[in-house]
């Protein structure tokens, strides 16, 4: 519902000069630049896809931006997440992406939430704001946003981001489905990796990032017609963009005719995140550095990909790629201990799902994989 027009906050003249492009548009004018400063959007992330799609609502003028996000700045985030620069790593992205906000846009309002968006603190944040986006990157907080904004009545402003691949959509429950009517119930822990672990085109999250903002204005404006029952594919490689067509599910757990969802739920739970279970299959990079010091008898077992053995390798290991242990396992002792490494710990700890499976008994997964040895152990080997 749009606010009444005689209740929205006038401009300024330093914004009705900032703004002017946005007035000459028949379908913005000042009207429309006044309910964008009304307006109030929460991003979820200031990571790939929160940076630019931040830099641009700040830009348009949306007069309240809410940011949730506890990370801090990696020098490897620098490829992509444009809100911060190389004097922002190791500090607050919160912090950073403010700044930046702030500098571009002191016409704004910026609300840092420097805090883990959980169950217990989700449903406060997200009803304070008028469209939520997300710009997460893992399914546990993917769920989370969606099953709040369902709860709460918030349109939903979807990105997703993997190699040279994404997606986009606006899910709203009140006009249309939701997340979990086309994706009922997350992937099986490791099925889809991480950007850490596949990689991702560093201009990606800009293409994606740019469509959630340009739906989020449209949303506050009320113009256009927006990503609502469509899923927006788009494949950098191929340079397409291709569509599916999106039903709300009457079966959805949350939003269907019969919900079971009626409080948001564990969500680390749901997804198979168990952070400290499975402790004693890990090994650190400096437990394994004791141990190869004093000659113990182990496998070191690199299951990266080829390429990625250009950029940095541990001396001895045998290289087995995630995608071959099941055919290649009877290449490996069974009496020996398998420590097996990757980047950083995930694929390896699925290679070591894999071959418990398969009977194997003496594993240990290297904890942050070679990312932690070059940090913890060896500053010689590159990190990437």
């Amino acid at each position: 519902m749009r606010p009444v027009e005689a209740s929205l906050p006038e401009l300024s003249l330093p914004e009705l000069r900032r703004y002017g492009r946005h007035l000459t548009l028949a379908e913005v004018g000042e009207s429309g630049q006044r309910r964008l400063k009304a307006g109030s959007v929460l991003v979820v992330g200031a990571g790939g896809l929160g940076s630019p799609l931040a830099l641009y609502l700040a830009a348009a003028g949306v007069g309240t931006i809410g940011i949730v996000d506890f990370d801090a700045v990696e020098e490897s985030n620098l490829q992509r997440q444009i809100a911060h620069g190389t004097s922002a790593v190791g500090k607050s992205k919160l912090g950073s992406i403010t700044a930046r906000l702030v500098d571009l846009n002191p016409h704004v309002t910026v609300v840092p939430h420097e805090a883990y968006l959980h169950r217990s603190n989700a449903l406060e944040i997200v009803r304070k704001y008028d469209v939520i986006v997300d710009g997460t990157d893992n399914f546990a907080t993917r769920y989370l946003v969606n099953d709040a904004c369902v709860l709460e009545g918030k349109p939903n402003v979807y990105g997703s981001i993997l190699r040279f691949e994404g997606q986009a959509s606006v899910f709203d429950a009140r006009v249309g489905p939701c997340y979990r009517c086309l994706f009922p119930e997350p992937p099986p822990p490791g099925v889809v990796p991480s950007c850490a672990e596949a990689g991702v085109l560093g201009v990606l999250p800009g293409v994606i990032g740019s469509i959630q903002a340009t739906e989020t204005i449209k949303l506050l404006l009320g113009a256009g017609d927006t990503l609502v029952g469509r899923l927006l594919l788009y494949d950098a490689l191929e340079m397409r963009f291709r569509e599916m067509r999106l039903r709300k599910d009457p079966r959805c757990p949350i939003c269907g005719d019969e919900p079971s969802i009626r409080e948001l739920q564990d969500y680390d739970a749901l997804c198979g995140v168990k952070p400290h279970e499975g402790a004693s299959d890990q090994i650190t990079a400096r437990e394994l550095a004791d141990r190869l010091a004093r000659g113990e008898d182990l496998v070191l077992v690199d299951v990266r990909e080829p390429h990625e053995l250009a950029i940095a390798r541990f001396p001895n290991a045998l290289h087995v790629p995630l995608r071959t242990v099941p055919a290649r396992a009877g290449e490996l002792p069974r009496e020996r201990l398998l420590v097996l490494t990757c980047h950083k710990g995930i694929r390896s700890q699925r290679a070591l799902e894999i071959l418990r499976e398969l009977g194997f008994t003496r594993l240990r997964n290297l904890a942050g994989g070679i990312d932690s040895w070059s940090r913890e152990v060896d500053s010689s080997v590159p990190r990437y």
